[in-house]
């Protein structure tokens, strides 16, 4: 077994100069527990914050998505894409622009000058009901198929006990 040749050597240098090329401008954010805010003279691709909140005042070109965290959208601040909240409240403030927004078990608060250019859709119920609908529900099938899987191994690998006739 010898050294890699250079034409494999050559390919892996390729294709990690063009990974870097296709990921160097991204500005995606993600976090988890902590806030992100995006500044005023900054722009991300997509921002997601699972048990934080995130507040915008510059540009997103994606999606903004929470879990279990607020999204502020402050003046003159623009989200592209979807804002999709769960167990989270969503406040946009004047001169905002955002596309469809979504809110699971969270309320929304705009001001009138703020525009939506898509659906709003929200879905009742606290948030302590939607994070348990999304997150524990999961987990609670899963440990039923479990206990059931036990069940039936146990079931099926008992040994035969002989019937003993009575004189």
């Amino acid at each position: 077994m010898g050294f890699p040749s250079r034409q494999f050597l050559t390919c892996l240098l390729g294709v990690a100069a063009f990974a870097t090329m296709a990921f160097a401008d991204t500005h995606e954010r993600t976090q988890f527990g902590h806030d992100i805010t995006v500044g005023s003279d900054e722009t991300a691709s997509d921002v997601t914050c699972f048990a934080c909140s995130v507040r915008v005042r510059g540009h997103v070109d994606g999606d903004v998505t929470t879990f279990g965290g607020n999204v502020v959208i402050e003046r003159d601040a623009v989200v592209a894409g979807d804002t999709t909240i769960f167990g989270g409240d969503l406040r946009l403030d004047n001169d905002t622009s955002v596309k469809d927004i979504t809110v699971f078990g969270g309320r929304i608060r705009r001001d009138p000058e703020a525009s939506v250019t898509g659906d709003i859709t929200t879905f009742g119920g606290g948030a302590a009901f939607w994070l348990f609908l999304i997150f524990g529900l999961p987990v609670v099938i899963l440990g039923a198929f479990i206990a059931f899987l036990i069940w039936l191994i146990r079931r099926f690998s008992r040994p035969a006990v002989p019937v003993t006739a009575r004189v």
